[in-house]
């Protein structure tokens, strides 16, 4: 990989965790020199960042933000993409309520907590790599709840839920919008 390349892939990997403009900037900065200096003195970028780019950043952003900051973020998160599948729930069955299982009880925890403890220690493999490391622990998890619990319903959910999820991640999602925005258009100044 080259220095850009690098500095891109750390750059993406630090803004999709929540890392503020301005420590954003100073990382950069300080592994751009670390970079050059590593490039001056005939070391590769591989000597500086380690095999795993992705991993490398993913431990800077720990280290950055330790956990009692990026919990509130992560949690806020979790919740809005549940709130969001849960309202995928109420299209596709057309209806005000949903009634929850034992299995669909696991199921979603088990699947969102999976694919948000692998980026949160890896960094992003992608959606649908994602996915299907979530899936690999959800249908278990689903499976063995509905043949523990059977497949009775535990209780009703009312169409009000999902904007009660979707609340707490809704500030998150706008400021990672408008960091996106704002970056799609000084790459487009730049003529990146």
């Amino acid at each position: 990989m080259t220095n850009a390349q690098i500095l891109a892939a750390c750059r993406s990997n630090w803004e999709y965790r929540g890392v503020d403009d301005a420590s954003l900037r100073e990382m950069l900065d300080e592994l751009s020199a670390h970079l050059e200096d590593a490039e001056a003195a005939g070391r590769s970028a591989q000597d500086v960042v380690g095999r795993d780019v992705r991993a490398f950043a993913a431990s800077w952003a720990r280290a950055r933000a330790p956990l009692s900051r990026r919990a509130p973020r992560t949690v806020a998160m979790a919740c809005f993409a549940a709130g969001w599948l849960l309202l995928g729930a109420y299209l596709i069955r057309w209806t005000t309520a949903v009634d929850v299982t034992a299995g669909f009880l696991a199921f979603w925890p088990a699947t969102g907590t999976a694919t948000v403890a692998w980026e949160l220690r890896r960094g992003s493999i992608g959606l649908g790599r994602s996915w299907l490391v979530g899936l690999a622990v959800g249908l278990p998890a689903a499976l063995l709840a509905s043949w523990l619990a059977g497949g009775g319903v535990l209780f009703t959910l009312p169409l009000w839920a999902p904007p009660l999820l979707l609340l707490p991640g809704l500030p998150y999602a706008v400021a990672d919008a408008r960091a996106a925005r704002r970056r799609r258009k000084a790459e487009a100044e730049a003529g990146v």
